[in-house]
């Protein structure tokens, strides 16, 4: 019986690059993306596509309806990977961007979660991944939206590999660190649109986050391409015995030795000047 899996964010990046290595190792692969265009694309490239949108429970219900329609109501593994960067200063973020931020990359996939669960427990077993980041286990400077939502997802994950193992559930973390990607592209976006930085008290900040940010996506010493992502993503679905947590990028495993071995302020330091 072929195998389903079900993988959010797929418009570019890792969720494409996903969606077609998977697809290509004989999964029968359910892409979502949020643009009509993007849609059309998938399915043009053989990909199951529906749209889902986090913030908007009824999509969620809709795509998990498809899939089980096409599937005959099973769903063997499920890849959260749809999400968006608000980067800001606390001072400077309004409550109701951050209740947005939550909405699209925790609550979102709660809801998601917490649909999928009893359908993997009804046929016995599931793979439940989650893409955190490395800023779901340290923050920085002007992180602490973008990083809380991702260090949610941490919390939610822990609790659910404990919950859920009786029933042959394994829930998996992947942890990307700088990853060649539209996703800075994306957050510089949010910012302009979202923050009044120019005027902000913490405008020369940000100034030097931006530059140390360009200068991190334009550099190849950290970053790697969503392939190295996928990679983890077919260990984690493959794999007898998977792993609860795989780290993607030197600048993770880095920041992991950093918070378990290093004194905190010794890892403030160290995070400052990584941006």
């Amino acid at each position: 019986m072929t195998r389903s899996i079900l993988i959010t964010g797929c418009s570019s990046g890792i969720g494409y690059t996903s969606a077609i290595g998977m697809k290509a190792r004989g999964w029968e692969v359910f892409a979502t993306a949020r643009n009509n265009d993007d849609i059309a694309r998938l399915e043009s490239e053989g990909l199951h596509a529906c749209y889902l949108d986090y913030r908007d429970e009824a999509s969620i219900n809709r795509c998990l309806e498809f899939v089980l329609a096409k599937t005959g109501g099973r769903l063997d593994a499920l890849f959260n990977n749809g999400a968006y960067g608000l980067v800001g200063a606390v001072e400077d973020i309004k409550t109701n961007d951050l209740r947005e931020q939550f909405e699209a990359n925790f609550f979102g996939w709660h809801e998601l979660n917490r649909q999928t669960i009893p359908i993997m427990r009804e046929q016995g077993h599931g793979r439940i991944i989650i893409c955190s980041s490395v800023l779901g286990i340290v923050s920085g400077i002007h992180r602490a939206p973008y990083s809380a939502t991702k260090h949610a997802l941490e919390a939610f994950a822990t609790s659910m590999r404990m919950e859920l193992q009786p029933w042959n559930i394994q829930t998996i973390s992947i942890r990307p660190g700088p990853i060649d990607t539209k996703f800075l592209e994306t957050t510089f976006k949010v910012l302009n649109e979202k923050i009044d930085w120019q005027n902000s008290v913490y405008t020369d900040s940000y100034n030097k986050t931006m530059k140390r940010m360009n200068a991190g996506d334009k550099s190849s010493a950290f970053k790697l391409p969503p392939e190295a992502v996928f990679k983890k993503l077919v260990h984690a679905c493959e794999a007898s015995r998977p792993r609860a947590v795989y780290s993607v990028t030197t600048l993770t495993y880095l920041a992991d030795i950093a918070r378990r071995l290093l004194p905190t302020k010794t890892t403030d330091w160290f995070l400052e000047k990584g941006g």
